[in-house]
């Protein structure tokens, strides 16, 4: 778990005040994460969708299973870990315009973050 502390970074949406629809639209492209490259597109029924397409694991899984809703200058819902495919209750932050920060924790109460990376 200690290295989906360094990968809940998969969305660091935020940039610098409230979040948005804006910071949605931020999210799409395709990013990395310790072996994992995640392809995101708008759509989708929560509106924007996140797709393993490559790693050691779970190629092919949506890890966005609920709508992302800002929530104090951040976006929170719920995501899969691409590693295990676990549930995090999860928020998300934009440190820069090419990484994403996410925090969070399983209903069973095991916590993790990390950032993810833009492909270039």
């Amino acid at each position: 778990m200690r290295k989906f502390s360094v990968i809940l970074g998969l969305f660091a949406f935020i940039l610098a005040g409230p979040a948005s629809a804006g910071d949605m639209a931020n999210m799409v492209g395709k990013w990395t994460w310790e072996g994992f490259t995640i392809d995101v597109v708008e759509g989708g029924p929560n509106g924007v969708s996140a797709k393993v397409v490559s790693g050691p694991k779970n190629v092919g899984m949506e890890m966005i299973e609920s709508a992302l809703t800002p929530k104090d200058g951040a976006m929170v819902g719920k995501i899969k870990h691409p590693m295990t495919g676990e549930s995090y209750n999860a928020k998300m932050t934009t440190p820069d315009p090419d990484s994403w920060k996410m925090d969070g924790c399983t209903d069973a109460g095991a916590c993790a973050s990390g950032t993810f990376k833009r492909v270039k």
